[in-house]
């Protein structure tokens, strides 16, 4: 096992030391008075003509954060580009974890706003074809946008832990976590919204992984309103392109991913692979299964 360990290590300092993030190009849009911010990397030899995967990260996350800047590096040694997208969500020139300190105005669906608006960039630089990727929340976002959205040029979709949802677990998952009945603060929420105040504050309100912070009415119920669009087992049966669902076995985060999408895997154009002993970030060596189901689904599509 000290071997093994000592392995694994070694090459993953081989790898921060081949694909160090200063080679990824920062590039950036306007978009509603703000500057959205992206990583473009490409692979050796290759260009955007090429085609590209545009990955969107989780919850208040980055595009830096472990799993994008990791899988970023070894779909580069598989020979494929990539753009790891960083989502406003209300802040300019956004860059790392979401301060919890700061007001949340963002919601849900924006990202599908700038999955398009990415998706327009690289028509624009004259990409090929692009894979959608969205891992956790990141994923039921691209899901719903895939679903719903413009799909032209897409030419797969690749969820990876994606987020699910049931309106018991959620309402039940807040309580424990908080020691707050969610359905009081619903009720507000849309109260507000209705009156025609979705921009009205509400302090001291615990949202997503942020405790006694302040969160508009609008975007509290953009999170927590019951929609079975938040459960992306629902949204991939809509989806017309070749779906990859990716799960790991040992991810507490987003458990039941393997349970909830098995079933819809029988259909023709939806497959799940299971990677056992990945946990929700599918940390070190397991960013190279992914790349090898990718790689494995992709090559399927042409």
């Amino acid at each position: 096992m000290r071997i093994r360990t000592l392995w694994r290590t070694v090459i993953l300092g081989l790898i921060a030391l081949a694909f160090s993030p200063a080679q990824a190009e920062e590039v950036k849009l306007e978009h509603d008075g703000l500057t959205l911010n992206a990583e473009l990397e490409l692979a050796p030899g290759s260009e955007l003509a090429d085609g590209v995967i545009l990955m969107t990260h989780g919850t208040l996350a980055h595009a830096r954060m472990g799993i994008m800047r990791g899988l970023q590096n070894v779909f580069r040694e598989y020979g494929y580009n990539t753009l790891a997208i960083n989502l406003g969500l209300g802040i300019d020139d956004r860059h790392g974890m979401y301060d919890c300190a700061q007001t949340h105005t963002h919601r849900h669906t924006d990202a599908l706003d700038e999955i398009g608006l990415w998706l327009d960039w690289l028509r624009e630089q004259g990409a090929g074809r692009v894979t959608l990727l969205g891992h956790s929340r990141g994923g039921n976002q691209t899901a719903w946008y895939a679903a719903e959205r413009d799909m032209s040029d897409v030419n797969a979709v690749v969820l990876i832990a994606p987020m699910l949802w049931d309106e018991e677990y959620d309402r039940k998952e807040y309580k424990d976590r908080y020691e707050v009945e969610l359905q009081p603060l619903l009720d507000r929420a849309r109260g507000l919204v209705e009156d025609g105040k979705s921009g009205t504050l509400m302090e001291s309100v615990d949202f997503l992984y942020c405790e006694n912070t302040t969160v508009s009415a609008g975007a509290f119920l953009s999170y927590y309103a019951p929609d079975p669009r938040r459960d992306t087992a629902h949204l991939v049966p809509e989806i017309e392109a070749p779906v990859l669902v990716i799960a790991g076995t040992a991810d507490t985060v987003v458990p039941g991913v393997e349970e909830a999408m098995a079933p819809l895997a029988e259909a023709d154009g939806i497959s799940l692979t299971v990677i056992e002993g990945a946990d929700h970030m599918f940390r070190d060596l397991y960013w190279y299964d992914v790349a090898e189901a990718v790689e494995g689904f992709l090559s399927a599509q042409e």
